[in-house]
C-alpha cells in the first residue's frame, strides 16, 4: 500500500547532528556523568542545613532544574544523589534509565512521548539509587529535564567507580561495566 502509515517502531527521531544546534541554543556544557547540561532554575529561597535531613552537609535551595542532553554515542554514567530526581522527557529518542536500588534490585525505565509503547513522560528516581541512562535509538539524541528538591548541589553527587560498584552489586557487573568510565 503506497500511503500506508508507518509502524510506530519506524518513527523517525531528530538526528544526532541536530543535537549540536540544541547544545548551542540552550548553552549546554559537558556534565561529569556524560552528556550536556544547563541549569535552568535555582530557587532564590533556601533551607538551612540544620533543617534538612542529616545526609545534607550544606544549605540547599528549595529546588533546581536543568536541561540534560545525551547524544546516542554517549551515556550518563552510574551516579547517585542525596535527593529524589524527576526526569521529564522533551525531545528526540526515548531514553532508557537503569536504576540499581540500595537492596540490589534493578529497574529499567523508558522515558519518551509514546505512552502506547510503554514510555513515560516523567519518572522520579529515588534518592540514593545508582542510575545511568542512554538513548534508545542510534543516530539521535535525547533532551530531558531534571528537577531536584531540595535543590541540587554538586556536594550531593557521587559518580560510581566501576570496581567499587561491582563489589557492591556483583550480580550487575555487566550492566555496571557498560555504564561506568574507568
Amino acid at each position: 500500500m503506497k500511503n500506508a502509515p508507518k509502524k510506530m517502531s519506524e518513527k523517525k527521531y531528530p538526528m544526532a547532528n541536530d543535537a549540536t544546534k540544541i547544545i548551542e541554543l540552550l548553552a549546554l556544557i559537558r556534565h561529569p556523568e556524560g552528556g550536556w547540561f544547563s541549569e535552568v532554575y535555582r530557587s532564590n529561597e533556601s533551607i538551612k542545613t540544620e533543617h534538612l535531613p542529616e545526609r545534607y552537609i550544606t544549605t540547599h535551595c528549595f529546588s533546581t532544574s536543568i536541561y540534560f542532553l545525551l547524544k546516542n554515542d554517549d551515556f550518563s554514567a552510574f551516579h547517585r544523589i542525596l535527593s529524589d530526581e524527576t526526569w521529564h522527557f522533551y525531545l528526540g529518542s526515548p531514553i532508557v534509565i537503569f536504576c540499581i536500588l540500595p537492596d540490589g534490585a534493578t529497574s529499567k525505565i523508558l522515558l519518551g512521548n509514546n505512552l502506547i509503547e510503554g514510555q513515560l513522560f516523567q519518572y522520579t528516581i529515588p534518592k540514593g539509587c545508582w542510575f545511568a541512562a542512554k538513548c534508545l535509538y542510534a543516530d539521535s539524541f535525547s533532551l530531558v529535564g531534571c528537577t531536584v528538591s531540595p535543590g541540587f548541589e554538586f556536594s550531593d553527587f557521587e559518580l560510581a567507580h566501576r570496581q567499587q560498584l561491582t563489589e557492591m552489586f556483583p550480580q550487575h557487573a555487566t550492566l555496571i561495566a557498560g555504564f561506568t568510565r574507568q
